[in-house]
């Protein structure tokens, strides 16, 4: 069996992992915070980066312009309802998102909310895992591998899983980091 078969499912796992941690809030203003926020637009549900340019002039700033100034309520609406604790204000051009300073109880809240994305990493490097052992088992008991390889076999998914349980930890020992830093 080739192991390195199932890298595209443990690096689906990281990438999606990556995507999770980059909506998590740190203080700072990045786009990824509103982008995918959807917007009522046209009897339409619309992510905001499909209507407007959105960026991050400074640390604690986000402007979004739409293209079509007559979405700016909806736009504006659509970040009130989201949920995420945001307030913008508009000028008639553009949306503006002061982004407050955490307090250290949203800081915690939010390591919580990582701690529960790193499990859920994890989890699908173990089902791979368990795919990848299941499949090794049965080469073994159909005689396509024999017994030392099969050993070997299982050594190599091990270090293979331990490699990416490090990278997850990694990413979120720097995501964690970036949100305890005041």
């Amino acid at each position: 069996m080739d192991i390195e078969i199932f890298d595209p499912e443990f690096t689906k796992g990281i990438e999606h992992l990556k995507k999770d941690l980059q909506s998590l809030r740190s203080g700072r203003a990045t786009p990824v915070l509103v982008e995918n926020i959807q917007v009522e637009s046209y009897g339409v549900k619309t992510p905001i980066i499909q209507l407007s340019n959105i960026h991050a002039p400074e640390p604690r700033l986000l402007v979004i312009e739409p293209w079509d100034k007559n979405l700016i309520k909806e736009i504006e609406k659509a970040i009130s309802d989201s949920g995420i604790n945001l307030s913008p204000s508009n000028d008639g051009n553009v949306i503006r998102i002061q982004i407050p300073p955490m307090t250290e109880e949203s800081r915690k809240e939010i390591a919580k909310i990582l701690h529960q994305k790193l499990e859920e990493a994890r989890i699908v490097v173990r089902h791979v895992r368990e795919e990848m052992m299941k499949e090794l088992k049965s080469e073994k008991e159909s005689g396509e591998i024999s017994e030392d390889d099969y050993f070997n076999l299982q050594k190599k998914v091990q270090e293979k899983v331990d490699h990416y349980n490090n990278v997850i930890k990694e990413l979120g020992d720097k995501k964690e980091e970036e949100i305890m830093t005041v």
